[in-house]
């Protein structure tokens, strides 16, 4: 699968998405507890993915969903919530992340599907 970066600022949140993520066939690398720090860790780490919580302390992310997009071998982002997309209006759609799934609907294979969907199959342009 991929290897995953969790960027949430609730313990428990972080410790059930290893789970899931990793029963899912995806190896988590890293957790972070804010953007900050997220974004830090995406530069050093260079996850494949980065499954970032929308409602952060210090950066939504949006935001960091943006910055990771302009560094020099970005991440697919699949943001998170504990809200429905719907409540985010077009910002989610206007944003660089591969998607969003409800942190009650996470799973391995929601994942893996968003990336999939993300990124465009060898010789195919998008």
């Amino acid at each position: 699968m991929s290897t995953v970066l969790i960027v949430d600022d609730h313990a428990s949140f972080r410790i059930q998405a290893r789970a899931v993520l990793e029963a899912g066939g995806h190896v988590v690398v890293g957790e972070a507890t804010d953007g900050r720090s997220g974004i830090d860790l995406a530069l050093a780490l260079a996850p494949e993915v980065v499954l970032l919580d929308v409602g952060l302390p210090d950066i939504d992310g949006f935001e960091v969903a943006r910055l990771l997009a302009e560094t020099p071998s970005p991440p697919a982002v699949v943001l998170t919530s504990s809200r429905d997309a719907a409540e985010y209006g077009q910002r989610v759609a206007e944003s660089p992340a591969a998607g969003f799934v409800a942190k009650v609907e996470l799973s391995g294979p929601a994942v893996s599907e968003l990336v999939a969907q993300a990124r465009p199959a060898p010789g195919v342009a998008r």
